[in-house]
C-alpha cells in the first residue's frame, strides 16, 4: 500500500499545549524559555500577560473581569488569546474568595512563568549560555557568513540524501530519524541495511520553505527524545536558549550533561550549530538555530507553499506541451527533485532537460507521491517565463500526470471472504439478501451464483446460513 499522508505540523502553542502539567512547570523554570513562550503570544494575550505580571500574587483576576477588557466586535480574538493562556497553563482557573459578593470564577497566573518571566524582563538570575571569553580567543573563530554556508550546506546534504543523491551520505542515526518521522521509508528485502526512499510526506517536506522544515524535523527529533534516554525539558531549555545567542558569538560546552552534549552533536549535524571537532570545547550557533523558535506559531506551516526553495532557487523550472522540463539550476537538490517524477535526458553546468513520462510520473506514484504534489512542485518553481502564462502549466501537461495516476487507481483492493456452489438458486439469494441487509457484500455474480463478504460479515453471515440449513 503506498504511504499517501497529509505533513501535519503543531506550531509551538499546539505542541507545548499537548505536554503534560509536570514537564510544563518543568519547562517554565527557565527564563529563556518563559521570554521565548511570551514572544510567540498573540499581541492581545502578551497584553493580557503583563497586566498580570506585576499585580497582587495572591488575588485571581474574576473571569467577568477579563470578559470587560475586550469589545463586542473582539469578543473572538478575546475567547481565542483565553483559550491559547490556559491551554499553555500560563492562566489557571481558580475560584478562591476575589470579592465580597462571595466565591467567583478567576484566573490566576502560574506562578513559576510569572517569576521567571519577571527574570527574564528585568534582569537578574544566572546566566543562560556559557561565555567562552574564558577560554581564550579562537584561532578557528567563523564569522555570521561563514557560519550560514555550512548551515546551509549540511541542512542541504540531509535533503539531497532523502532525494537518493549518491554524493550525499548521513549517520545511521540521523537515517533512522528520518525514517521514524516517516519521511523515508525501508525498501523491502533489503537485507541488514536496507536502502531508504522518500516518501509522500517526504517529497511534501521537501517543498516547504527551510525554517518549516526545521520545525517540523525538530518536533519529530522531540518526539524520540524519550527513547534517546534524553530529558526533554533540558533540550527543549536549549533550543529556546539558542534563539537568543549572538551570530558569530562562541559559547562554551562546559557544564553540560552528557545527554545534552549528544543533542549537541546532532544540531550539528543538521547544520544548527558549528563545532569543529567532537571534543572542542566551544561552539557556534548559527541562524538556522537562531531562527528556529522564531516564527513557528503560523497557522499551518505544512500546507502552504514555500517562501523559498531548498538550495536557494526560485522560478527555474520550464515545462512544454510536449511534456519537456527544464531546469534552469545548477542545484544538485533541485535536479534530484525533478528526477524523482520525470526521466532525465540531458544535464549542463546551467540547465538540465527531463522529460515526463508515463512510467516515470507512476513511478514515482509508486512511491507515494501524487500528482497533485507534482503539479504544485512545477508551480512553485514555475520560472519567471512561465508566469505570464495562463495557465501557468500547460493544461495537457497537468491532465496527462492526473490520468497517469488515475490509470493505477482504477482497481481497488478488499479482504474479502469468497461463497460459491450453491445447490439452488434459492439458496444463493437468500444468502446475498442477508449479506446486503448487514452491509457486508462485496461483489456477487448472480450467473456463477458466487459472492465476497467482508471479513467482519462473514461470522453472522455463516450463522445465518446455518440457522437456514437447520431449518430445512
Amino acid at each position: 500500500m503506498n504511504l499517501r499522508v497529509e505533513l501535519q505540523c503543531k506550531n509551538l502553542h499546539e505542541y507545548l499545549g499537548e505536554l503534560s502539567p509536570e514537564v510544563l512547570d518543568r519547562l517554565y523554570d527557565h527564563p529563556a524559555v518563559c521570554l521565548a513562550v511570551y514572544r510567540e503570544l498573540p499581541p492581545l494575550a502578551k497584553l493580557y500577560v503583563m497586566r498580570l505580571l506585576f499585580l497582587d500574587e495572591e488575588r485571581p483576576l474574576p473571569q467577568a473581569t477579563a470578559a470587560l477588557w475586550a469589545t463586542r466586535d473582539s469578543r473572538k480574538e478575546h475567547d481565542r488569546c483565553i483559550s491559547v493562556l490556559r491551554g499553555l497553563r500560563l492562566w489557571n482557573d481558580d475560584r478562591r474568595p476575589s470579592s465580597q459578593d462571595g466565591d467567583l470564577p478567576g484566573y490566576v497566573m502560574n506562578p513559576v512563568f510569572r517569576d521567571n518571566l519577571r527574570i527574564a524582563l528585568l534582569g537578574g538570575g544566572k546566566a543562560w549560555a556559557n561565555d567562552c571569553s574564558a577560554l581564550g580567543p579562537d584561532r578557528h573563530a567563523r564569522d555570521v557568513e561563514s557560519l550560514d554556508r555550512y548551515a546551509a550546506e549540511h541542512w542541504e546534504t540531509i535533503l539531497r540524501f532523502m532525494v537518493g543523491s549518491p554524493s550525499a551520505t548521513v549517520s545511521q542515526d540521523l537515517a533512522r530519524l528520518l525514517e521514524q518521522a516517516g519521511l523515508m521509508r525501508s525498501e523491502p528485502g533489503g537485507g541488514e541495511a536496507p536502502p531508504l526512499s522518500i516518501t509522500s510526506a517526504g517529497f511534501q517536506f521537501l517543498l516547504l520553505d527551510t525554517a518549516s522544515q526545521l520545525w517540523y524535523f525538530t518536533l519529530r527529533y522531540l518526539d524520540t527524545a524519550a527513547q534517546r534516554g534524553m530529558d526533554l525539558v533540558e533540550i527543549l531549555s536549549f533550543l529556546f536558549q539558542l534563539s537568543f545567542s549572538t551570530p558569530g558569538r562562541c559559547y562554551s560546552v562546559e557544564g553540560m550533561s552528557e545527554s545534552l552534549f549528544a543533542f549537541l552533536q546532532h544540531l550539528r549535524e543538521f547544520g544548527l550549530v558549528f563545532q569543529r571537532k567532537r571534543k572542542s570545547r566551544r561552539y557556534y550557533p548559527t541562524r538556522l538555530a537562531i531562527a528556529l523558535a522564531a516564527g513557528v506559531t503560523t497557522d499551518s506551516p505544512a500546507t502552504g507553499g514555500a517562501t523559498g526553495t531548498p538550495g536557494g532557487d526560485t522560478g527555474f523550472i520550464v515545462v512544454e506541451t510536449n511534456y519537456r522540463v527544464y531546469a534552469y539550476t545548477d542545484s544538485e537538490l533541485q535536479i534530484a527533485l525533478v528526477a524523482l517524477f520525470s526521466e532525465m535526458l540531458y544535464s549542463f553546468s546551467n540547465v538540465a532537460v527531463a522529460q515526463l513520462t508515463r512510467e516515470s510520473v507512476q513511478q514515482a506514484i509508486a512511491n507515494g507521491i501524487t500528482a497533485q504534489q507534482i503539479i504544485h512542485f512545477l508551480k512553485t518553481r514555475a520560472h519567471p517565463v512561465m508566469l505570464r502564462q495562463n495557465p501557468l502549466l500547460p493544461p495537457t501537461v497537468t491532465d496527462q500526470i492526473q490520468l497517469w495516476e488515475l490509470e493505477r487507481d482504477r482497481l481497488r483492493f478488499a479482504e474479502g471472504v469468497l461463497y460459491s456452489q450453491f445447490l439452488s438458486q434459492a439458496d444463493f439469494e437468500v444468502l446475498r439478501d442477508r449479506a446486503e441487509a448487514l452491509d457486508c457484500l462485496v461483489w456477487q455474480n448472480v450467473a456463477h451464483r458466487m459472492m465476497v463478504v467482508t471479513p467482519h460479515g462473514h461470522t453472522e453471515v455463516r450463522k445465518f446460513w446455518k440457522r437456514q440449513k437447520s431449518l430445512t
